[in-house]
């Protein structure tokens, strides 16, 4: 993250659910101190509103456009960085001390140009308070919620040939897990890290690997709350070398899981 907005020259963009990390906020304020022009999208909708407006505070004291987003219902969730439409971050942490130090999260760095594009459209957009439309052409490497996440992960848990592995602590939706047991009793190889802490680290990012060729990664959980009433983005990728390093990270926490892995929500006691 540092790298990222240290390199930025002319603008930079940013999803922000939560902040306390002052290295994070001191680069924001060197790269405006530079000429950069710094825009936040922040939530009006989290528990701790204190926290939130001393966010809001903290931002704008340091001279970056806070928008606050407008949307009575939906709460922005969605973890992002844009330098210069060139470079982003898609994220499944907050940049807190917490965040840093005691959970096990993930940053993938991007210059895919349509990626970096529509994350910059996306912010517009959700800045202006309108509505994401086909017409806006959001990269369809973004999964981007609650337009169209239900369908897009049904669709890559359906796409499944061999196994399905998922980190993600607050898997729950009933449709989504009645859908993995279904691929389960097909054959497909289906396990889960979820809440159990690891290495003295505790589960907060969301990650899917599917036939150990395709992962998902970013905000969005497999909750329902998360996929129908959130604005989340999650990114898809299938670089081979990317997701060699997630197979392998994940093989390295499914050695402390062991036989927990396999059990979906709901599963009844042996």
């Amino acid at each position: 993250m540092l790298d990222l907005i240290g390199g930025a020259r002319e603008r930079l963009v940013l999803s922000l659910f939560r902040l306390d990390d002052f290295g994070i906020l001191d680069a924001l304020a060197a790269a405006l101190d530079r000429g950069v022009k710094v825009e936040a999208i922040v939530t009006k909708r989290a528990k701790g509103k204190k926290r939130l407006r001393q966010l809001w505070e903290a931002l704008e004291e340091i001279g970056a456009v806070v928008h606050r987003y407008a949307d009575p219902v939906v709460k922005y969730h969605a973890k992002y960085l844009v330098a210069d439409e060139r470079v982003a971050l898609v994220t499944t942490l907050n940049p807190t001390k917490k965040c840093f130090t005691t959970t096990w999260d993930f940053v993938l760095t991007t210059r895919d140009r349509t990626v970096t594009r529509s994350l910059s459209t996306l912010f517009t957009l959700d800045a202006a308070g309108e509505r994401v439309m086909p017409r806006h052409k959001i990269s369809r490497r973004l999964i981007v919620g609650p337009e169209g996440a239900r369908g897009r992960m049904r669709a890559l848990i359906m796409s499944a040939r061999r196994s399905i592995k998922i980190l993600d602590h607050k898997l729950s939706d009933p449709d989504l897990v009645a859908l993995l047991r279904e691929r389960r009793a097909h054959g497909i190889v289906v396990s889960v890290i979820g809440a159990q802490p690891v290495a003295s680290l505790v589960p907060h990012g969301k990650l899917m690997i599917v036939d150990e060729s395709r992962a998902v990664v970013g905000s969005m959980a497999m909750s329902a709350l998360s996929l129908d009433f959130r604005r989340e983005v999650s990114i898809l990728a299938e670089t081979p070398a990317v997701v060699r390093a997630l197979n392998k990270f994940y093989q390295t926490l499914s050695e402390s899981a062991g036989a927990s892995m396999f059990v979906l929500p709901g599963d009844r006691a042996a």
